[in-house]
Protein backbone atom coordinates (compact mmCIF):
# COMPACT_ATOMS: atom_id res chain seq x y z
CA UNK A 1 0.00 0.00 0.00
CA UNK A 2 3.39 2.34 0.48
CA UNK A 3 4.06 2.19 -3.00
CA UNK A 4 0.57 2.98 -3.91
CA UNK A 5 0.83 6.63 -4.98
CA UNK A 6 4.14 5.62 -7.14
CA UNK A 7 2.40 2.67 -9.03
CA UNK A 8 -0.45 4.91 -9.49
CA UNK A 9 1.94 7.55 -11.43
CA UNK A 10 3.35 4.57 -13.23
CA UNK A 11 -0.28 3.41 -14.41
CA UNK A 12 -1.72 6.98 -15.08
CA UNK A 13 1.33 7.71 -18.23
CA UNK A 14 -0.50 5.00 -20.07
CA UNK A 15 -4.08 6.57 -19.73
CA UNK A 16 -2.24 10.02 -19.90
CA UNK A 17 -0.83 8.71 -23.47
CA UNK A 18 -3.64 7.08 -25.08
CA UNK A 19 -6.00 9.83 -24.60
CA UNK A 20 -3.85 12.30 -25.38
CA UNK A 21 -3.38 11.09 -28.92
CA UNK A 22 -7.86 11.09 -29.06
CA UNK A 23 -7.59 14.99 -28.98
CA UNK A 24 -3.73 16.01 -29.75
CA UNK A 25 -4.91 15.38 -33.87
CA UNK A 26 -7.56 17.82 -33.94
CA UNK A 27 -5.64 20.70 -34.60
CA UNK A 28 -3.92 19.78 -37.01
CA UNK A 29 -6.06 18.06 -39.43
CA UNK A 30 -6.04 21.32 -41.70
CA UNK A 31 -1.82 20.69 -41.41
CA UNK A 32 -2.12 17.08 -42.35
CA UNK A 33 -4.55 17.53 -45.37
CA UNK A 34 -2.89 20.46 -46.42
CA UNK A 35 0.64 18.55 -46.75
CA UNK A 36 -1.41 15.39 -48.52
CA UNK A 37 -4.51 17.06 -50.04
CA UNK A 38 -6.66 14.68 -48.31
CA UNK A 39 -10.35 15.63 -47.99
CA UNK A 40 -12.35 16.13 -44.63
CA UNK A 41 -14.02 12.01 -44.84
CA UNK A 42 -10.28 10.99 -44.74
CA UNK A 43 -9.21 13.46 -42.76
CA UNK A 44 -12.01 11.82 -39.42
CA UNK A 45 -10.38 8.54 -40.70
CA UNK A 46 -7.48 10.04 -39.23
CA UNK A 47 -9.22 10.27 -35.92
CA UNK A 48 -11.28 7.21 -35.93
CA UNK A 49 -9.10 4.88 -36.94
CA UNK A 50 -7.63 5.18 -33.80
CA UNK A 51 -10.65 5.19 -31.69
CA UNK A 52 -11.83 2.09 -33.39
CA UNK A 53 -8.96 0.23 -33.08
CA UNK A 54 -9.03 0.58 -29.26
CA UNK A 55 -12.15 0.17 -28.77
CA UNK A 56 -12.23 -2.96 -30.61
CA UNK A 57 -8.84 -4.26 -28.67
CA UNK A 58 -10.07 -3.42 -24.93
CA UNK A 59 -11.97 -6.34 -24.31
CA UNK A 60 -9.01 -8.87 -25.39
CA UNK A 61 -6.36 -6.53 -23.72
CA UNK A 62 -8.33 -6.84 -20.17
CA UNK A 63 -8.44 -10.84 -20.94
CA UNK A 64 -4.43 -10.77 -21.95
CA UNK A 65 -3.47 -8.70 -18.49
CA UNK A 66 -5.54 -11.05 -16.56
CA UNK A 67 -3.45 -14.36 -17.88
CA UNK A 68 0.34 -12.50 -18.29
CA UNK A 69 0.03 -10.12 -15.64
CA UNK A 70 -0.74 -6.31 -15.48
CA UNK A 71 3.06 -5.69 -15.07
CA UNK A 72 3.79 -7.53 -18.02
CA UNK A 73 1.56 -6.23 -20.40
CA UNK A 74 1.38 -2.69 -19.42
CA UNK A 75 5.07 -2.68 -20.41
CA UNK A 76 4.71 -4.15 -23.87
CA UNK A 77 1.72 -1.81 -24.53
CA UNK A 78 3.92 1.43 -23.74
CA UNK A 79 6.89 0.17 -25.87
CA UNK A 80 4.47 -0.62 -28.62
CA UNK A 81 2.41 2.19 -28.56
CA UNK A 82 6.03 4.17 -28.86
CA UNK A 83 6.47 2.39 -32.07
CA UNK A 84 3.32 3.29 -33.54
CA UNK A 85 3.79 7.00 -32.43
CA UNK A 86 6.93 6.99 -34.68
CA UNK A 87 5.32 5.16 -37.61
CA UNK A 88 2.44 7.91 -37.40
CA UNK A 89 4.81 10.71 -37.52
CA UNK A 90 7.20 9.25 -40.98
CA UNK A 91 4.36 8.01 -42.48
CA UNK A 92 4.53 10.01 -46.34
CA UNK A 93 0.64 9.57 -47.07
CA UNK A 94 -2.99 9.54 -45.52
CA UNK A 95 -3.24 5.70 -45.77
CA UNK A 96 0.34 4.91 -44.09
CA UNK A 97 -0.94 7.42 -41.31
CA UNK A 98 -4.67 5.82 -40.78
CA UNK A 99 -2.62 2.46 -40.43
CA UNK A 100 -0.37 3.68 -38.23
CA UNK A 101 -3.14 5.03 -36.70
CA UNK A 102 -5.09 1.42 -36.32
CA UNK A 103 -1.84 -0.34 -34.65
CA UNK A 104 -0.91 3.17 -32.53
CA UNK A 105 -5.12 2.22 -30.75
CA UNK A 106 -4.12 -1.23 -30.82
CA UNK A 107 -1.14 -0.81 -28.83
CA UNK A 108 -2.75 1.58 -26.74
CA UNK A 109 -5.78 -0.78 -25.99
CA UNK A 110 -2.89 -2.83 -24.01
CA UNK A 111 -2.59 0.20 -21.61
CA UNK A 112 -6.02 0.96 -20.14
CA UNK A 113 -7.21 -2.35 -18.73
CA UNK A 114 -3.90 -3.27 -16.79
CA UNK A 115 -3.15 0.26 -15.56
CA UNK A 116 -6.52 -0.32 -13.82
CA UNK A 117 -5.29 -3.72 -12.95
CA UNK A 118 -2.42 -2.88 -11.37
CA UNK A 119 -4.43 0.32 -9.22
CA UNK A 120 -6.73 -2.71 -7.98
CA UNK A 121 -4.34 -5.07 -7.30
CA UNK A 122 -2.03 -2.37 -5.12
CA UNK A 123 -4.88 -1.37 -3.28
CA UNK A 124 -7.20 -4.04 -2.82
CA UNK A 125 -8.90 -4.05 1.10
CA UNK A 126 -9.02 -0.48 0.93
CA UNK A 127 -11.93 1.35 -1.18
CA UNK A 128 -11.17 4.74 0.43
CA UNK A 129 -7.61 4.45 -1.41
CA UNK A 130 -8.70 2.74 -4.55
CA UNK A 131 -11.63 5.89 -5.25
CA UNK A 132 -8.33 8.22 -4.56
CA UNK A 133 -5.98 6.47 -6.48
CA UNK A 134 -8.68 6.25 -9.63
CA UNK A 135 -9.32 9.65 -9.40
CA UNK A 136 -5.62 10.33 -9.86
CA UNK A 137 -5.28 7.96 -13.55
CA UNK A 138 -8.63 9.84 -14.20
CA UNK A 139 -7.16 12.81 -14.14
CA UNK A 140 -4.12 12.24 -16.04
CA UNK A 141 -6.48 10.97 -18.79
CA UNK A 142 -8.83 14.16 -18.39
CA UNK A 143 -5.15 16.44 -18.32
CA UNK A 144 -4.33 14.85 -21.36
CA UNK A 145 -7.83 14.86 -23.39
CA UNK A 146 -8.12 18.78 -22.91
CA UNK A 147 -3.95 19.88 -22.97
CA UNK A 148 -4.19 17.74 -26.23
CA UNK A 149 -5.84 20.11 -28.68
CA UNK A 150 -3.12 23.17 -26.62
CA UNK A 151 -0.52 21.19 -26.89
CA UNK A 152 -0.89 20.01 -30.65
CA UNK A 153 -1.89 23.71 -31.99
CA UNK A 154 1.45 24.44 -30.23
CA UNK A 155 3.05 22.03 -31.96
CA UNK A 156 1.90 22.18 -35.13
CA UNK A 157 3.03 25.92 -35.05
CA UNK A 158 6.34 25.57 -33.62
CA UNK A 159 7.16 22.65 -35.21
CA UNK A 160 5.39 20.38 -37.85
CA UNK A 161 2.14 18.34 -37.71
CA UNK A 162 4.13 15.05 -36.93
CA UNK A 163 5.60 16.21 -33.87
CA UNK A 164 1.69 15.74 -32.27
CA UNK A 165 3.21 11.92 -32.74
CA UNK A 166 7.10 12.15 -31.93
CA UNK A 167 5.76 13.95 -28.59
CA UNK A 168 4.30 10.42 -27.69
CA UNK A 169 8.06 9.37 -27.43
CA UNK A 170 9.38 9.89 -24.15
CA UNK A 171 6.51 9.55 -22.67
CA UNK A 172 6.05 6.07 -23.25
CA UNK A 173 9.67 5.57 -22.21
CA UNK A 174 9.45 7.02 -18.99
CA UNK A 175 6.29 5.48 -18.39
CA UNK A 176 7.51 1.99 -18.79
CA UNK A 177 11.00 2.68 -17.02
CA UNK A 178 8.88 3.97 -13.51
CA UNK A 179 6.53 0.59 -14.09
CA UNK A 180 9.59 -1.86 -14.18
CA UNK A 181 10.80 0.03 -11.23
CA UNK A 182 8.02 0.22 -8.93
CA UNK A 183 5.19 -1.86 -9.34
CA UNK A 184 5.02 -5.31 -8.41
CA UNK A 185 3.54 -8.16 -11.21
CA UNK A 186 0.15 -8.89 -9.69
CA UNK A 187 -1.39 -12.32 -9.35
CA UNK A 188 -2.50 -14.04 -12.45
CA UNK A 189 -5.63 -15.41 -13.45
CA UNK A 190 -5.56 -19.37 -13.24
CA UNK A 191 -4.22 -20.82 -16.04
CA UNK A 192 -7.73 -21.04 -18.27
CA UNK A 193 -7.97 -21.49 -21.76
CA UNK A 194 -8.51 -18.20 -23.57
CA UNK A 195 -11.89 -17.65 -25.38
CA UNK A 196 -10.81 -17.44 -28.83
CA UNK A 197 -14.48 -17.50 -30.11
CA UNK A 198 -15.32 -14.93 -27.81
CA UNK A 199 -12.70 -12.66 -28.77
CA UNK A 200 -13.06 -13.02 -32.25
CA UNK A 201 -16.81 -12.08 -32.16
CA UNK A 202 -16.39 -9.33 -30.38
CA UNK A 203 -13.48 -7.73 -31.96
CA UNK A 204 -15.54 -8.08 -34.86
CA UNK A 205 -18.39 -6.41 -33.76
CA UNK A 206 -17.19 -3.55 -32.29
CA UNK A 207 -15.28 -2.79 -35.89
CA UNK A 208 -18.66 -2.97 -37.87
CA UNK A 209 -20.74 -1.14 -35.42
CA UNK A 210 -17.53 1.47 -34.93
CA UNK A 211 -16.86 1.76 -38.61
CA UNK A 212 -20.48 1.42 -40.12
CA UNK A 213 -21.44 4.64 -37.37
CA UNK A 214 -18.23 6.54 -39.14
CA UNK A 215 -19.32 5.86 -42.57
CA UNK A 216 -22.45 6.44 -41.88
CA UNK A 217 -21.84 9.60 -40.83
CA UNK A 218 -20.95 10.87 -44.29
CA UNK A 219 -22.29 8.17 -46.60
CA UNK A 220 -25.44 8.55 -45.33
CA UNK A 221 -27.64 5.56 -43.12
CA UNK A 222 -28.33 3.33 -46.14
CA UNK A 223 -25.90 0.81 -48.35
CA UNK A 224 -22.71 -0.38 -46.81
CA UNK A 225 -22.68 1.63 -43.44
CA UNK A 226 -26.98 0.20 -42.67
CA UNK A 227 -24.84 -3.32 -43.35
CA UNK A 228 -22.32 -2.75 -41.07
CA UNK A 229 -24.23 -1.69 -38.52
CA UNK A 230 -26.58 -4.77 -38.81
CA UNK A 231 -23.91 -7.21 -39.19
CA UNK A 232 -22.56 -5.71 -35.99
CA UNK A 233 -25.69 -5.75 -34.02
CA UNK A 234 -26.29 -9.72 -34.92
CA UNK A 235 -22.23 -10.03 -34.31
CA UNK A 236 -22.58 -8.00 -30.53
CA UNK A 237 -25.79 -10.62 -30.23
CA UNK A 238 -23.80 -14.00 -30.90
CA UNK A 239 -20.79 -12.37 -28.13
CA UNK A 240 -23.27 -12.87 -25.68
CA UNK A 241 -24.99 -16.04 -26.31
CA UNK A 242 -21.62 -17.09 -26.69
CA UNK A 243 -20.09 -15.93 -23.56
CA UNK A 244 -23.07 -17.30 -21.79
CA UNK A 245 -22.02 -20.77 -22.50
CA UNK A 246 -18.31 -20.55 -22.23
CA UNK A 247 -16.65 -21.93 -19.44
CA UNK A 248 -14.03 -18.94 -19.13
CA UNK A 249 -15.71 -16.36 -21.02
CA UNK A 250 -13.40 -13.33 -22.12
CA UNK A 251 -16.24 -10.89 -20.14
CA UNK A 252 -17.95 -11.47 -16.93
CA UNK A 253 -21.25 -11.02 -17.53
CA UNK A 254 -22.51 -12.30 -13.90
CA UNK A 255 -20.47 -9.04 -12.82
CA UNK A 256 -22.37 -6.79 -15.68
CA UNK A 257 -25.68 -7.62 -14.27
CA UNK A 258 -24.89 -5.79 -10.96
CA UNK A 259 -26.20 -1.76 -11.43
CA UNK A 260 -23.25 -0.30 -10.71
CA UNK A 261 -21.35 -2.29 -13.51
CA UNK A 262 -23.96 -1.57 -16.36
CA UNK A 263 -24.52 1.60 -15.13
CA UNK A 264 -21.27 2.51 -15.44
CA UNK A 265 -21.52 0.94 -19.12
CA UNK A 266 -24.51 3.10 -19.97
CA UNK A 267 -22.96 6.36 -18.37
CA UNK A 268 -19.11 6.03 -19.16
CA UNK A 269 -20.77 5.52 -22.99
CA UNK A 270 -22.62 8.47 -23.11
CA UNK A 271 -19.98 10.61 -21.37
CA UNK A 272 -17.33 10.04 -24.51
CA UNK A 273 -20.04 10.35 -26.87
CA UNK A 274 -20.76 14.02 -26.23
CA UNK A 275 -17.20 14.45 -25.15
CA UNK A 276 -15.52 13.28 -28.48
CA UNK A 277 -17.61 14.54 -31.08
CA UNK A 278 -18.17 18.11 -29.08
CA UNK A 279 -14.16 18.33 -28.96
CA UNK A 280 -14.67 16.99 -32.97
CA UNK A 281 -16.95 19.58 -33.88
CA UNK A 282 -15.19 22.22 -31.92
CA UNK A 283 -11.76 22.45 -33.50
CA UNK A 284 -13.53 22.45 -36.54
CA UNK A 285 -15.31 25.31 -35.73
CA UNK A 286 -12.59 27.42 -34.20
CA UNK A 287 -10.52 26.97 -37.32
CA UNK A 288 -13.11 27.21 -39.88
CA UNK A 289 -15.84 29.14 -38.56
CA UNK A 290 -13.85 31.59 -36.86
CA UNK A 291 -10.50 31.43 -38.58
CA UNK A 292 -8.29 31.08 -36.03
CA UNK A 293 -4.74 29.43 -36.05
CA UNK A 294 -3.76 26.17 -34.88
CA UNK A 295 -2.43 27.40 -31.56
CA UNK A 296 -5.28 29.95 -30.81
CA UNK A 297 -7.52 26.98 -31.28
CA UNK A 298 -5.41 25.08 -28.45
CA UNK A 299 -4.89 27.49 -26.25
CA UNK A 300 -8.80 27.86 -26.24
CA UNK A 301 -9.02 24.80 -24.67
CA UNK A 302 -6.85 25.60 -21.94
CA UNK A 303 -9.74 25.71 -19.12
CA UNK A 304 -10.85 22.43 -19.52
CA UNK A 305 -7.74 21.28 -18.33
CA UNK A 306 -7.88 22.80 -14.94
CA UNK A 307 -11.14 21.76 -14.17
CA UNK A 308 -10.61 18.25 -14.67
CA UNK A 309 -7.61 17.88 -12.15
CA UNK A 310 -9.20 19.50 -9.48
CA UNK A 311 -12.90 17.32 -10.24
CA UNK A 312 -10.94 14.40 -10.68
CA UNK A 313 -9.11 14.83 -7.28
CA UNK A 314 -11.91 15.96 -5.16
CA UNK A 315 -14.40 12.56 -6.31
CA UNK A 316 -12.82 10.15 -4.20
CA UNK A 317 -13.59 11.74 -1.63
CA UNK A 318 -17.21 13.45 -2.24
CA UNK A 319 -17.51 9.44 -3.10
CA UNK A 320 -16.91 8.80 0.46
CA UNK A 321 -18.92 11.31 1.78
CA UNK A 322 -22.01 11.20 -0.33
CA UNK A 323 -21.97 7.91 -2.31
CA UNK A 324 -20.58 7.25 -5.82
CA UNK A 325 -24.41 7.17 -7.29
CA UNK A 326 -24.97 10.62 -5.85
CA UNK A 327 -21.49 11.88 -7.11
CA UNK A 328 -21.92 10.49 -10.83
CA UNK A 329 -25.58 11.56 -11.00
CA UNK A 330 -23.85 15.31 -9.98
CA UNK A 331 -21.55 15.04 -12.10
CA UNK A 332 -23.16 14.01 -15.39
CA UNK A 333 -25.72 17.14 -14.73
CA UNK A 334 -22.49 19.69 -14.24
CA UNK A 335 -21.54 18.50 -17.61
CA UNK A 336 -24.57 18.65 -19.26
CA UNK A 337 -25.18 22.38 -18.13
CA UNK A 338 -22.17 23.08 -19.70
CA UNK A 339 -23.53 21.51 -23.31
CA UNK A 340 -25.95 23.71 -22.97
CA UNK A 341 -23.84 26.53 -22.91
CA UNK A 342 -21.55 25.51 -25.41
CA UNK A 343 -24.79 25.17 -28.08
CA UNK A 344 -25.05 29.03 -27.72
CA UNK A 345 -21.79 29.94 -29.44
CA UNK A 346 -21.74 31.25 -33.35
CA UNK A 347 -19.90 32.89 -35.48
CA UNK A 348 -18.82 35.96 -33.49
CA UNK A 349 -17.91 34.29 -29.83
CA UNK A 350 -14.39 34.72 -28.19
CA UNK A 351 -12.65 32.93 -25.92
CA UNK A 352 -14.47 34.06 -22.55
CA UNK A 353 -18.10 33.39 -24.04
CA UNK A 354 -16.68 29.66 -24.37
CA UNK A 355 -14.91 30.04 -20.64
CA UNK A 356 -18.33 28.78 -18.69
CA UNK A 357 -18.98 25.41 -21.01
CA UNK A 358 -15.46 24.80 -21.44
CA UNK A 359 -15.30 24.76 -16.92
CA UNK A 360 -18.32 22.91 -16.49
CA UNK A 361 -17.94 20.00 -19.26
CA UNK A 362 -14.87 18.63 -17.32
CA UNK A 363 -15.92 19.85 -14.35
CA UNK A 364 -18.78 16.97 -14.18
CA UNK A 365 -16.92 14.64 -15.94
CA UNK A 366 -13.94 14.69 -13.82
CA UNK A 367 -16.44 13.81 -10.63
CA UNK A 368 -18.75 11.19 -12.81
CA UNK A 369 -15.87 8.93 -14.09
CA UNK A 370 -13.77 8.23 -10.84
CA UNK A 371 -17.00 7.18 -9.16
CA UNK A 372 -18.39 5.42 -11.59
CA UNK A 373 -15.08 3.60 -12.30
CA UNK A 374 -14.46 2.99 -8.88
CA UNK A 375 -17.81 1.56 -8.49
CA UNK A 376 -17.48 -1.35 -10.98
CA UNK A 377 -14.08 -1.85 -9.51
CA UNK A 378 -15.33 -2.60 -6.02
CA UNK A 379 -18.10 -5.27 -7.92
CA UNK A 380 -15.94 -7.23 -9.62
CA UNK A 381 -13.37 -10.59 -8.31
CA UNK A 382 -9.88 -8.88 -8.85
CA UNK A 383 -9.31 -11.67 -11.09
CA UNK A 384 -11.45 -10.14 -13.23
CA UNK A 385 -10.31 -6.69 -12.50
CA UNK A 386 -8.73 -6.34 -16.10
CA UNK A 387 -11.78 -7.63 -18.45
CA UNK A 388 -13.85 -5.50 -16.31
CA UNK A 389 -12.06 -2.35 -17.00
CA UNK A 390 -11.61 -3.41 -20.91
CA UNK A 391 -15.17 -4.36 -21.02
CA UNK A 392 -16.01 -0.40 -19.57
CA UNK A 393 -13.48 1.40 -21.53
CA UNK A 394 -13.97 -0.66 -24.94
CA UNK A 395 -17.73 0.52 -24.18
CA UNK A 396 -16.64 3.99 -23.27
CA UNK A 397 -14.70 4.23 -26.80
CA UNK A 398 -17.09 2.89 -29.34
CA UNK A 399 -19.14 5.73 -27.74
CA UNK A 400 -16.70 7.94 -28.27
CA UNK A 401 -16.22 7.01 -31.78
CA UNK A 402 -20.01 7.23 -32.75
CA UNK A 403 -20.31 10.91 -31.21
CA UNK A 404 -16.86 11.82 -33.47
CA UNK A 405 -19.29 10.21 -36.23
CA UNK A 406 -22.67 11.48 -35.55
CA UNK A 407 -21.12 15.00 -34.56
CA UNK A 408 -18.57 15.34 -37.32
CA UNK A 409 -21.65 14.29 -40.14
CA UNK A 410 -23.30 17.44 -38.42
CA UNK A 411 -20.41 19.80 -38.50
CA UNK A 412 -19.60 19.13 -42.10
CA UNK A 413 -21.75 21.53 -44.32
CA UNK A 414 -22.02 24.45 -41.44
CA UNK A 415 -19.49 24.42 -38.08
CA UNK A 416 -21.56 27.12 -36.37
CA UNK A 417 -25.07 25.23 -36.96
CA UNK A 418 -23.11 21.57 -36.24
CA UNK A 419 -21.90 23.06 -32.95
CA UNK A 420 -25.07 24.13 -31.81
CA UNK A 421 -26.88 21.14 -32.44
CA UNK A 422 -24.19 19.02 -31.21
CA UNK A 423 -24.13 20.93 -27.60
CA UNK A 424 -28.10 20.64 -27.96
CA UNK A 425 -27.77 16.77 -28.62
CA UNK A 426 -25.60 16.32 -25.76
CA UNK A 427 -27.16 17.59 -23.10
CA UNK A 428 -30.43 16.02 -23.63
CA UNK A 429 -28.62 12.29 -23.53
CA UNK A 430 -26.41 13.51 -20.58
CA UNK A 431 -29.80 14.17 -18.69
CA UNK A 432 -31.23 10.89 -20.02
CA UNK A 433 -27.84 9.50 -18.36
CA UNK A 434 -28.29 11.38 -15.12
CA UNK A 435 -31.51 9.64 -15.17
CA UNK A 436 -29.98 6.19 -14.97
CA UNK A 437 -27.36 6.83 -12.55
CA UNK A 438 -29.49 8.53 -10.14
CA UNK A 439 -32.40 6.10 -10.30
CA UNK A 440 -32.20 3.95 -6.83
CA UNK A 441 -31.90 0.26 -6.96
CA UNK A 442 -34.32 -1.79 -6.50
CA UNK A 443 -34.44 -3.30 -2.91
Amino acid sequence: MRKLPLITAAASFGFFVTQLDVTIVNVALDAIGTAFGAPTAQLQWVVDAYILALAAMLLSAGAIADRVGPRRAFVTGLLLFGLASAACGLASSPLMLILARVAQGAAGALLIPPSLALIAHAAHGDDRARASAVGWWTAAGGVSIAAGPVLGGLLVEALDWRWVFFVNLPVCVAGALLTLLVAPEAPKKPRVPFDIPGQVLAVAAVTLLVGGLIEGGHRGWTGLPLIALATGLILAAAFVWVERRAAHPAMPLTAFGKRPAWTAVVVGSALNFTYYGLIFVLGLYMLRALGWAPGKAGLAFLPLTATFIVSNLISGSLVAQFGARAVTTGGVLIAACGYALTARLGAGSGLWDMAPGFALIPGGMGLAIPALTSGLLASVDRHDAGAASGTLNACRQVGGAAGVAIFGALAGADAVTGLRVSGVCAAVMLVGAAVVAGFPARK
